[in-house]
């Protein structure tokens, strides 16, 4: 047997020590660590908040008129019922045209059959015109002299103008905001908080949809003479803001 050189041996013998001295090291820096690994997670402390609601509103008379009236037609021939309708709406808009007060827009052109038991096929030929203006005796007069001409009045109504409503807005928006802040000061206090900072606040209007009144359709058949003039009240629209959001609350006492 082939004997190793002294020098040879005691180098072996020292690394093979190192290895197990490392290990320890590093078992006593992990040992170290595990208490606070196992400490339970402590979250950051959430500051305390007050959700408040808070509206104005402004009551505003109606500044815009709107009308539909409709040219109506039938007769057994197509053609016929649709020359009748095609050329009252041409005297109508060329008549509106001398009143730039008033806003015309056709729409709503229909041709329908109209079939009954015993009796022959015939055709109905409709088509709508919309009016709008702010001066509301002039427009009324305007739809009386069209009914006066075979015109039918298919719905009235009254809105506020998109300038006056934004108007409105802007200054019911201010009067909401003041008002939400002076309950979230009182909030606070109540709370035993002695400042608070504005939160997430969202302002909401009551803007929406403004549907016209709608007309008996029986007006058609109110006979030769001339319908009584048409009845103008616009009436008033409320234009509310609400606020609502939250504060928060900072100083407590």
């Amino acid at each position: 047997m082939k004997l190793l050189p002294v020098t040879l041996l005691r180098r072996f013998h020292l690394r093979t020590e190192e290895v197990p001295m490392k290990l320890t090291i590093a078992l006593m820096f992990a040992t170290a660590a595990l208490p606070a690994l196992s400490q339970p997670f402590a979250p950051p402390d959430r500051a305390a908040s007050v959700n408040v609601s808070a509206s104005a509103t402004a009551t505003l008379a109606n500044d815009r008129m709107h009308a539909v009236l409709r040219a109506e037609s039938e007769n057994p021939a197509a053609a016929i019922a649709a020359a009748d309708v095609n050329g009252r709406m041409a005297r109508v808009l060329a008549r509106l045209k001398a009143q730039p007060s008033i806003l015309a827009t056709t729409s709503g052109y229909s041709t329908d059959a109209i079939a009954e038991k015993g009796k022959p096929t015939r055709w109905r030929v409709t088509q709508s015109i919309k009016l709008e203006s702010g001066d509301f005796t002039m427009l009324a007069t305007e739809i009386g002299k069209l009914q006066d001409d075979g015109m039918l009045l298919s719905g009235l109504g009254f809105a506020l103008s998109e300038a006056s409503r934004k108007a409105a807005e802007d200054s019911v928006t201010q009067q909401a905001i003041k008002a939400w802040q002076q309950r979230v000061q009182s909030a606070a206090q109540a709370l035993g908080y002695g400042a608070w900072r504005t939160g997430t606040v969202n302002i909401q209007s009551n803007d929406g949809p403004r549907p016209y009144m709608a007309m008996r359709s029986e007006m058609k058949a109110m006979g030769a003479g001339s319908p009584a003039p048409v009845a103008v009240d616009a009436g008033t629209v409320d234009v509310t803001v609400n606020v609502s959001g939250d504060a928060i609350l900072l100083a407590p006492r």
